[in-house]
């Protein structure tokens, strides 16, 4: 493989990128755009092809651990890489999934709570967009309670490597009006969260009635 140097000008990736477009470009050179140059350690090319085969092998998984082992890579580089890889994961990846931004919008995705018999939780799961990763039931419980442990929803969520989550649960009642329960239980979701890194946006109560937000309650 050409060294950088070794290159027409032309025929750098970035000169090519402005010349030819971007899909013009190889992986491996849309790789060398966004690096831009190596160091004494290592070329750009070298250090580019090193990235890809990482890419290749981990996908969405990858992470700043793996790549600070390439050697050539510091830690700016390694931010813009993984900078790129998010914005297209978000916008353009995964661009069917829909932001939850509102409490319309998370109520939406409770729908098939609404009627339940038994009080059903709730867990969706965002990303650092608010985009939806996952949607789980986490805890069936009676018709009057249901006993939900900060494990039980914190745990998926570490695993979809959530930026948020918003718990919901339904009334059997058809009453909107949180219990102390409710808001012990809120209470104790936000503590769990902070500590780990995962925000609670909101708890939420839906019944056939509407919705209301235990968090922004009034």
């Amino acid at each position: 493989m050409k060294k950088m140097q070794d290159r027409h000008p032309l025929d750098r990736p970035r000169e090519k990128l402005a010349r030819k477009g971007v899909a013009s470009l190889s992986d491996l050179e849309l790789l060398m755009a966004i690096i831009g140059s190596g160091n004494a350690q290592a070329d750009v090319g070298q250090i580019s092809k090193r990235v890809l085969k990482l890419i290749r092998t981990h996908g969405a998984d990858l992470r700043y651990s793996d790549l600070a082992a390439i050697t050539g890579l510091g830690a700016a580089k390694i931010t813009v890489i993984l900078a790129n890889l998010e914005l297209a994961r978000r916008y353009l990846i995964e661009s069917d999934r829909p932001i939850i931004d509102c409490l319309d919008k998370a109520a939406q995705q409770c729908d098939n709570i609404r009627d339940k018999k038994q009080e059903h939780v709730v867990c969706l799961t965002l990303d650092g967009a608010n985009r939806l990763i996952a949607k789980r039931i986490i805890t069936v419980g009676t018709l009057t309670a249901s006993l939900v442990h900060p494990r039980e929803i914190f745990t998926d969520a570490i695993t979809d490597r959530a930026a948020s989550v918003i718990v919901a649960h339904n009334h059997p009642s058809g009453q909107l009006k949180a219990s102390t329960a409710d808001r012990e239980v809120t209470r104790r979701l936000s503590e769990a969260g902070n500590l780990i890194g995962i925000s609670l946006i909101d708890h939420l109560i839906v019944t056939k009635h509407g919705a209301v937000s235990i968090i922004n309650e009034r």
